[in-house]
């Protein structure tokens, strides 16, 4: 528990029974939990506690989780903080704007506590893992992605990318020229066995083009099947 105990976790949810059961589940493993039961609070203790990790209800009174979330993602300091949010709405389209604007996971209520946990988990373990053996460092054109300082640049700009955009960049850089279905890449980049929805991986895709710019037409999507990088010389 040493390495999670040093972790700090705000849980921002409205509903007393979920923000109580939440807070001690991740306490039961060791990690430290601040929380708030507004939008408004939540903002303010981002920027007051600088948690490691938030998990943020979508419906929340004063101002949503989408735009909590959207703030975040827009003010530099906050770009790259992990989030998972929390969502009541059964509709897919409800995830895809929380994922779109800039969510790392998310978990649709009801939910199991430790499913929660398991996602925080290995949120947590890509961010802290170590370089695989092999390249740490990996080019493509002007892009630059560099694994021990956990960084992407373009021209020597820095472009600020969350934990789950970096790892499936790195994993397209690591297979160029592969196709790689959308369920590989749920495995190897989100960690653990994913049972949502594929489209998490089309968004995130998206995302890095947005990004990006100059993978919009280097990363191919395969009809059925999923995204393929193409080779640096521009064949594949």
């Amino acid at each position: 528990m040493s390495s999670s105990s040093a972790k700090k976790i705000l849980i921002v949810e409205d509903e007393k029974d979920i923000l109580q059961l939440v807070k001690l589940y991740l306490e039961k493993e060791g990690y430290r939990t601040v929380t708030a039961s507004t939008g408004s609070e939540g903002l303010a203790q981002v920027r007051s506690e600088k948690p490691d990790l938030l998990v943020l209800d979508l419906m929340l009174p004063e101002i949503d989780g989408l735009e909590v979330c959207k703030r975040l993602r827009s003010a530099p300091d906050t770009a790259m903080l992990p989030i998972i949010m929390l969502t009541a709405k059964a509709e897919e389209s409800d995830t895809i704007i929380g994922l779109e604007l800039g969510a790392d996971d998310y978990v649709t209520k009801p939910f199991s506590p430790k499913t929660l946990v398991a996602r925080i988990k290995a949120l947590f373990r890509r961010l802290e893992r170590k370089p695989e053996d092999g390249p740490t460092r990996f080019l493509y054109g002007t892009l630059a992605l560099d694994l021990t300082r956990h960084e992407v640049t373009v021209k020597g700009k820095e472009v600020p990318l969350t934990a789950k955009e970096f790892g499936l960049l790195e994993h397209l850089l690591r297979h160029p020229g592969r196709v790689l279905t959308r369920d590989v890449l749920l495995n190897a980049v989100w960690g653990y066995e994913y049972y949502g929805t594929t489209r998490t991986v089309d968004v995130h895709i998206r995302r890095l083009k947005q990004k990006l710019p100059l993978l919009d037409d280097a990363i191919l999507s395969v009809k059925s099947l999923g995204y393929k990088l193409k080779e640096a010389d521009g064949s594949g």
